[in-house]
């Protein structure tokens, strides 16, 4: 019985020892107080009352910097805030800086990064704060960075959360965006409306040109046609002004459907007939 007294006690303080890290974490066992050893994933014990162990989680972990306002070097007042990815690293020497080295990492991360806002936007306008975002990023990971180096953690990322002006001065942002826009929909308008009165000039150019065109064209052929009677007159009607008047006759009557008998060998008849290309048939007409 009294064997079974003993067991007991020693049961309770083995399970009471017993720790189980997980893959996500590391170990660090203190013995009275000294750092002893580092307790990588897996099963441990641990002596009760003597030893204890503090755990260290090692995956990624993002801290807001939370929003602050910052003058701008234009004296305008910004509220700003970002986000910053970190993890601590595996290795022994890493885990016992993030724990004996520094106090309360993740607090000292946001105010580190808060100051280094400051320091960063406080040389910038609002204007180019808002358009160097990456540049602003990448100063503030490398400040990070080297400042935290010797706690363990690495700095992963750094990102902008946002710079928000003061309300009257995004109002009156927001106006100048919309007048601008307003500018560019006015000289678009007026481009096309440029646009479209050159097609129509175009167009009623051609339409003169293709008018002018067909005049000359119809004054060439009077013309020729001038010419050609001119030449007719020059064969057939030099010295004999009576038989040019009869054939205008002629042709004026023709133009009216009226009847004319032209005597049989005429002069008149052989104008017409070489002027058509026909011959007279005066042999024919002798025969019969």
């Amino acid at each position: 019985m009294s064997y079974l007294y003993l067991v007991i006690p020693v049961v309770l303080i083995f399970f009471i020892g017993i720790r189980i890290v997980r893959p996500t974490h590391r170990g660090l066992i203190e013995r009275l107080g000294k750092y002893k050893k580092l307790a990588n994933p897996g099963f441990h014990w641990i002596i009760p009352v003597v030893d204890r162990i503090f755990m260290v989680n090692i995956t990624e972990q993002m801290v807001d910097a939370e929003p602050q306002e910052i003058i701008t070097n234009d004296n305008l007042n910004a509220s700003v805030d970002a986000q910053v990815y970190f993890r601590v690293k595996s290795d022994e020497e890493s885990i016992k800086g993030s724990t004996y080295d520094v106090d309360n990492y993740q607090w000292q991360i946001v105010n580190l990064a808060r100051t280094t806002l400051r320091n960063i936007i406080g040389t910038l306008t609002l204007k180019s704060a808002n358009s160097e975002r990456g540049k602003i990023n990448t100063e503030l990971h490398e400040t990070l960075h080297k400042e935290t180096k010797s706690w363990g953690i690495e700095i992963i990322r750094t990102e902008l959360k946002q710079i928000d002006p003061p309300s009257d001065v995004q109002e009156t942002m927001n106006k100048v965006v919309k007048a601008e826009n307003e500018k560019i929909a006015a000289i678009d308008s007026a481009t096309a409306a440029e646009t479209v009165a050159d097609g129509v000039k175009r167009a009623k150019i051609k339409e003169a040109e293709g008018y002018k065109r067909a005049k000359i064209l119809h004054a060439e052929g009077e013309a020729e046609a001038i010419k050609l009677v001119n030449e007719a007159a020059d064969k057939y009607f030099i010295g004999n002004a009576q038989m040019l008047r009869k054939l205008e006759a002629l042709e004026a009557s023709l133009g009216n459907n009226a009847k004319i008998v032209i005597p049989t060998g005429s002069e008149l008849v052989n104008i017409i007939g070489d002027m058509a290309g026909i011959v007279p048939l005066k042999g024919i007409n002798k025969e019969n």
